[in-house]
């Protein structure tokens, strides 16, 4: 498949441009610190005790898993035991029903915390310099960000207590707010019971979004509480048009056609006022080869957001569609190690914590080489990383182990980001656009039958609250 790349992107590649992938590694262990992993664990803990394995210790080897996959963790903590020049971060040399003991006593609420913290001190570092197409609504709003919700995949690790299941048991599902500039998510909400509705879900993290940002979204945030809810926190909605939502039209604003499609924008009411009171909302349209495409907003003026900028806006919320994507299929989120709720929120946070150093150092070496940071595939550039980093692990036991059998001798240590593992040619890591042949997702029947962990019999009793 023949490569088409960026405006830009030609010269970069015709300068051999490289893209360092260290610099994923280096936020993880400058960013996610001792400290901060103590911060978080006294601001969080109730009755948990400091043991063996700290919340750092934990936290290290779930990135670490994350980054090399291995095929179980039993593995990985018996190779970490083992052998010390594996390339495993250095664990306590306690059992491994430690760990798992561990994992299933300690609330997932740790690791929501502490995801929350390492978003704030990285941050500062993130390039706004995704999504380049809609930079213009930076002027306008603080920040835009992509709504939506995922369930997780089912457990294949069955408990005891899931003998009997015959159905799909789900450890749980994921509500994200996408920052589309930064590309990072700047929430995430892991629930344990999959069958909470993804329209409930969204109030959970209304609190955490700053006044005045405009959010994105499919047809089921476009309901007239949300909107209410949006009015009450100062916050600016766009969502596809829910057909259930009644309307009534008060004023037609602008009626044009640009381009061969039909435009209109009307100031609408929307709801009856019966259990929520109405909503002024502006309803945008376009038709395009006989089909309407339909937009709720509550930005009701159009100097600040116009019938076109809406329009051209929401092809954006597929972002986060993306981000569900990378997490489940790049970083191996379909797979899950261990079948408690609490240790699935371990890796949900531990593979968002990767994700976000990898977009964040993403954005900085795409900003190096002068490139769009969309145009580079995380589908290619993750497995790179990963084997970068187990490159910079084996180089650091070396490095250990040379001083410790030569301590009178001053070494001079070489610059590992010149060395070849550490960076990649940039047009190895290109995305290459797809052809207009579809594949079918393969289908699962299972899927149809399927129950949230903390639905069956004794499932919540496991969950550490």
């Amino acid at each position: 498949m023949a490569h088409k790349y960026d405006e830009g992107v030609g010269p970069a590649i015709a300068r051999g441009a490289r893209i360092d992938l260290l610099a994923t590694v280096e936020l993880l262990h400058t960013v996610l610190t001792e400290s901060l992993c103590e911060t978080v664990f006294a601001a969080t803990r109730v009755t948990e005790r400091i043991r063996d394995w700290t919340l750092k210790a934990l936290v290290d080897f779930w990135t670490a898993v994350i980054l090399r996959a291995p095929q179980s963790l039993t593995q990985a903590l018996r190779e970490a035991q083992e052998d010390p020049t594996s390339g495993w971060p250095t664990i306590p040399a306690t059992s491994k029903q430690g760990f798992f003991e561990h994992c299933k006593e300690l609330r997932w609420e740790f690791f929501a915390n502490l995801f929350e913290a390492f978003l704030t001190r990285i941050l500062p570092k993130a390039k706004a310099t995704f999504c380049s197409e809609v930079s213009f609504l930076r002027e306008r709003f603080p920040e835009v960000w992509a709504l939506d919700g995922s369930r997780l995949d089912a457990i294949a690790h069955r408990l005891k207590i899931l003998w009997d299941v015959r159905s799909v048991v789900l450890p749980g599902c994921l509500e994200v707010a996408y920052d589309l500039f930064r590309g990072i998510p700047r929430i995430l909400h892991f629930d344990p019971d999959a069958a909470k509705a993804e329209s409930k879900r969204i109030f959970a993290i209304l609190g955490a979004i700053p006044a005045g940002t405009l959010l994105l979204g499919d047809r089921l945030y476009a309901s007239v509480a949300l909107f209410a809810e949006l009015a009450d926190r100062h916050l600016c909605g766009v969502f596809r048009r829910n057909a259930t939502v009644s309307l009534r039209k008060v004023k037609r604003l602008r009626r044009f056609k640009k381009g061969g499609d039909l435009h209109e924008d009307w100031l609408v009411d929307a709801g009856s006022g019966v259990k929520t009171p109405v909503q002024r909302l502006r309803w945008i349209r376009v038709r395009r080869q006989r089909i309407w495409y339909e937009l709720l907003t509550n930005v009701l003026d159009p100097q600040l957001l116009s019938t076109e900028e809406a329009i051209s806006l929401y092809p954006f919320r597929w972002t986060i569609e993306r981000l569900f994507f990378d997490l489940k299929e790049v970083i191996n989120l379909h797979c899950f190690y261990a079948a408690n709720p609490n240790a699935v929120a371990m890796q949900v946070y531990a593979a968002a914590l990767v994700y976000t150093a990898m977009r964040v150092a993403q954005g900085i070496g795409a900003d190096r080489v002068g490139v769009k940071p969309d145009s580079i595939s995380t589908a290619k550039l993750f497995p790179r990383v990963a084997a970068a980093s187990h490159g910079w692990a084996c180089t650091q036991i070396a490095e250990r182990e040379i001083k410790k059998l030569n301590p009178t001798v001053k070494l001079r240590i070489p610059d590992w980001h010149k060395r070849p593992f550490a960076s990649v040619a940039l047009a190895d890591i290109l995305v290459e656009h797809r052809d207009d042949t579809r594949r079918s997702r393969r289908y699962c029947r299972g899927r149809k039958r399927w129950k949230s962990f903390v639905h069956v019999r004794g499932g919540r009793k496991l969950i550490g609250r």
